[in-house]
């Protein structure tokens, strides 16, 4: 198996695994326990918390946990915007994670604004000509696009929120581990990010709020995270959590070259072995192990299906819409032609990747190509 998909999840690291079998022989309590297993438990979460905002240039008492990315968005889409009526602006192509809770929010009477994209799924320079930002409630955006890589330059976007008082959601999922991330300089009222993106545990992941930002929590029955998520802390995954970013973060700079390294290897070779092909995004500004390439004349899922019987594993799109066989939402936003959209395919490589899997890849999706261009 040759596993390209590493922007649907991540092989838990080595490290993190033993760090987290430390942390349950030792930190077994409940960390809301007043006795000395509580508070043992205590320590290691608050630990955990501490690094978290360290490496992400937040405050501590600004890292709520919660159970990963999804629950982040939700928690604050829907905790900015309790009881509020108004407009919603976003970029079109967001994940499922940030586009469910706002239809939500449509059904009850708010109304939805989309951001005119480029070609390569930037915001466009006159994306904000018709834009009423006097009735917004909030704006959201996906920092680094789970499908084409595309690293969004929000500084405009982020400055218009601040001028007007609104609140600027964040999701920051598949940026954090793989590009610097600053909760402090992004101007994001909250910022949503999950472990298992990079190479932590899942069902662990945190929503970071600015101080002073009222978030009503979502969910209830305790006054754990500040009040503002219920529930016993999954210390164990917490402690997963920070030993996994601070890895990352560690030498960023040369899991970043790895990374592009392995990337360009694959583009390079599937476009000089696969004919015809198109990269989708911004090849300036995009993550480093993120490639989005079009096979004209493929179609996608059957292309995709093949590759799974020869032991490739990619995607036609964001794991949390699998089943679908609509066109990726970004491509559509991207004004991508239909012989574009739909022979699509996203390969993420991982830090776990070798040149040898690249090279091995190509061959394939190669063969496999031809194959059914022939069909």
């Amino acid at each position: 198996m040759i596993y390209l998909d590493n922007n649907s999840t991540t092989p838990l690291a080595d490290e993190v695994f033993e760090e987290m079998l430390a942390v349950s022989n030792v930190a077994f309590g409940n960390p809301g326990s007043r006795h000395i297993a509580g508070r043992k438990a205590r320590q290691v979460l608050e630990d955990s918390r501490e690094q978290i905002a360290q490496l992400l240039d937040a405050k501590p008492d600004e890292v709520i946990f919660t159970s990963g990315g999804t629950e982040s968005s939700n928690l604050a889409i829907n905790g900015l915007t309790v009881g509020r009526k108004g407009t919603v602006i976003l970029p079109p192509g967001e994940h499922p994670a940030t586009v469910e809770p706002i239809k939500r929010l449509v059904q009850g009477g708010c109304q939805q604004q989309k951001l005119k994209l480029t070609t390569v799924g930037q915001l466009a320079d006159d994306a904000f000509d018709d834009l009423d930002i006097s009735e917004a409630i909030l704006v959201t955006a996906i920092y680094a696009h789970n499908e084409t890589g595309t690293i969004l330059d929000l500084e405009k976007l982020s400055q218009l929120c601040e001028e007007n008082r609104v609140p600027l959601h964040i999701d920051a999922v598949q940026a954090t581990g793989k590009i610097p991330v600053s909760f402090r300089t992004s101007g994001a009222s909250t910022m949503s990010i999950g472990a298992h993106k990079f190479h932590g545990p899942r069902g662990i992941g945190a929503l970071l709020i600015r101080d002073g930002v009222k978030v009503f929590p979502q969910q209830v029955g305790g006054f754990q995270e500040n009040s503002k998520r219920a529930g016993t802390e999954p210390v164990m995954l917490a402690a997963g959590m920070s030993k996994a970013l601070a890895i990352c973060c560690e030498d960023l700079d040369q899991r970043q070259q790895k990374l592009e390294s392995l990337r360009d290897q694959l583009q390079t070779g599937l476009q000089e072995t696969c004919g015809k092909t198109v990269i989708n995004g911004d090849l300036s500004s995009r993550l480093p192990n993120t490639l989005n390439i079009a096979f004209p004349s493929c179609d996608a899922e059957a292309l995709l299906v093949a590759l799974d019987l020869n032991g490739v594993c990619c995607s036609h799109g964001s794991a949390c819409a699998s089943g679908s066989s609509e066109p990726a939402p970004i491509l559509l936003g991207m004004n991508c032609p239909p012989e574009v959209y739909n022979s699509s395919l996203r390969f993420s490589v991982g830090i776990q990747n070798t040149a040898e899997e690249i090279a091995s890849a190509i061959e394939i999706v190669s063969q496999t190509v031809q194959r059914l261009r022939q069909t």
